[in-house]
C-alpha cells in the first residue's frame, strides 16, 4: 500500500514552503518591508562584533514577528561565519515553560544544541542559579555575540505566589548578565508578543536594564496575504492550482486577525486533501474543506490544554454567541448559562468575576476578544465577548470533553435563548 501511494504523482513540489515555521529567503517575505529594515538595522551592529539592542517585537498571531527574526539572525549567523565571528541564536517558545527555572534551563539546553555541546546540570533537582551559571558557561565558551529569542513570551508567567511574573525576571536576569560580569560574550534579547501591553507588567528594575526597541506588527490584510501564499505557490507543482484557490486562502485566512500561518496552513491542507481524494488539481472546494478542518484542529489544540472550569466558561459564551446575529455574547447572559452548565455537570460554581476573569485569560489563545459595553443607564456595563473562530467550531470542539457530553445540546439552547430574551 505504501509503495503504491509513493508511486502515485502527488501536486506538491515542496512541502517546507507550505511550513509557517519554515524560514524562507527574505525574497519572500511580503508585506513587511519597514519591519524587517528595522529588525535589520538593529540585530547588524553584531556583524563588527558589536552588541546588537534589545527589540521588543509585539502583534497578533501569524503577522510574521518570529519569521522576520529567524530570517534576519539567519543571514546574521551566515556572514559572521565568513568573519570568523561566533555567532548564536537563541531560540525558545515560552508557552509551554510554567517556571522561571525551567525557562533557563530551556535556554541552557538549546544554547548548547546551538554550539553541539552537553549541558551539564540536571533539568531537576538543582537550584536556579545553577541553571543560570550553565547557562553562561556554555556561552562565555562557545560564541562571541547571542541573540536570545524569546518566543511568546508573555505565556511565562510562573508561579502565581510571586508577585512578578517570570518573563519579568527573565528578562531582568538576561539584561543585567553583562554589566554583572557573568557573560564576556554580547548578548541581547528579542523579546515576542502577541499582547501588546506585555511590557506594562515587566517589573520596573527589569524594564529599566532591558530597555528595548519596539517594533509593531499589523494584521497582513487579504492583499498581502495572497502575496504571501503567490510567493510559496512553487511548492506546487506547476499548473496544478486553480486561479481561485489562493484568494479564497487569503480571504478566510483575512477573516481571522490576518494570520498569514492560518493561510499558509490552508493551502497545506487544501493540498493534502486534493492529493488524498486522488485530484489532479487543488480545487476550492479543497479550500473549504481545509477552513473547516484547520479551524477545528487550531480550537482543538487550544482547548485540550485549558481546565475544566476554562472549558465550562468558553461554552457558556459560544453557546450564548452561536444564537446571536453578530456572534457576540455578553457576560451577564455568558454567566447565566455557566451557572447552568456547572449545575448540570455538579461542578464547582465560580462568582461572576472570577468567571469574566477566566474569560479574559482565554484572550490571550486568541480564540476570544472583548470590549466594554453599556445598552443604556437601566443595563449597567458588561463585557462583550466576541470570537476569533466561529462558535459552533468551539463548541463541537468542546464537547469531545467527556464531562461536556453529559449536557444536553437542546437545553443549552433553551437556557440560551432564555438569556437572550432577557436581554431584550
Amino acid at each position: 500500500m505504501l509503495l503504491e501511494f509513493d508511486e502515485q504523482d502527488g501536486l506538491i513540489r515542496d512541502r517546507s514552503l507550505l511550513d509557517p515555521n519554515y524560514i524562507v529567503s527574505e525574497d519572500r517575505i511580503v508585506g513587511r518591508d519597514e519591519q524587517l529594515q528595522e529588525v535589520t538595522k538593529m540585530l547588524r551592529v553584531a556583524l563588527g562584533d558589536n552588541r546588537p539592542p534589545n527589540l521588543f517585537l509585539y502583534g497578533p498571531s501569524g503577522t510574521g514577528k518570529s519569521l522576520i527574526t529567524k530570517a534576519v539572525c539567519k543571514n546574521i549567523s551566515r556572514i559572521c561565519d565568513s568573519r570568523d565571528i561566533k555567532f548564536g541564536t537563541i531560540e525558545v517558545n515560552c508557552q509551554d515553560l510554567d517556571t522561571l527555572g525551567v525557562a533557563v534551563y530551556e535556554l541552557a539546553q538549546q544554547a548548547a544544541d546551538e554550539a553541539g555541546v552537553d549541558v551539564e546540570v540536571p533539568k531537576h533537582g538543582v537550584a536556579t542559579k545553577e541553571k543560570w551559571d550553565e547557562l553562561y558557561r556554555i556561552v562565555n565558551e562557545n560564541f562571541d555575540s547571542v541573540v536570545f529569542v524569546l518566543d511568546e513570551l508573555d505565556m511565562l508567567v510562573g508561579r502565581r505566589d510571586k508577585q512578578e511574573p517570570a518573563f519579568s525576571r527573565l528578562l531582568y536576569q538576561l539584561s543585567r548578565a553583562g554589566a554583572a560580569d557573568d557573560l564576556t560574550a554580547y548578548l541581547s534579547v528579542v523579546a515576542i508578543s502577541n499582547d501588546t501591553k506585555m511590557m506594562e507588567s515587566v517589573g520596573s528594575r527589569a524594564l529599566s536594564s532591558f530597555t528595548p526597541e519596539d517594533v509593531h506588527f499589523d494584521d497582513y490584510d487579504a492583499n498581502q496575504l495572497q502575496a504571501i501564499l503567490r510567493r510559496r505557490q512553487d511548492a506546487f507543482h506547476d499548473g496544478v492550482v486553480e486561479d481561485d484557490v489562493i484568494p479564497l486562502a487569503a480571504a478566510f485566512a483575512a477573516q481571522t486577525h490576518g494570520d498569514a500561518r492560518k493561510a499558509i496552513d490552508l493551502m497545506r491542507v487544501a493540498g493534502e486533501l486534493a492529493e488524498r481524494e486522488g485530484d489532479d488539481r487543488v480545487r476550492e472546494e479543497h479550500v473549504r474543506q481545509a477552513q473547516d478542518k484547520v479551524e477545528k484542529n487550531r480550537v482543538l489544540e487550544v482547548v485540550r490544554g485549558i481546565s475544566t472550569q476554562k472549558k465550562l466558561c468558553l461554552y457558556a459564551t459560544a453557546a450564548v454567541a452561536s444564537e446571536t446575529k453578530d456572534g457576540t455574547a455578553r457576560s451577564t447572559s455568558g454567566y447565566r448559562v455557566y451557572q447552568y452548565l456547572t449545575d448540570s455537570i455538579d461542578a464547582d460554581q465560580y462568582q461572576q468575576e472570577s468567571y469574566v476573569n477566566k474569560m479574559k485569560e482565554l484572550t490571550t489563545y486568541s480564540l476570544v476578544d472583548f470590549e466594554r459595553r453599556s445598552h443604556g443607564p437601566s443595563s449597567g456595563m458588561f463585557l462583550e465577548f466576541q470570537f476569533g473562530e466561529r462558535p459552533e467550531t468551539i463548541l463541537d470542539t468542546l464537547r469531545e470533553d467527556s464531562r461536556l457530553k453529559m449536557v444536553s445540546d437542546d437545553e443549552v439552547t433553551s437556557v440560551v435563548r432564555a438569556q437572550l430574551r432577557n436581554e431584550t
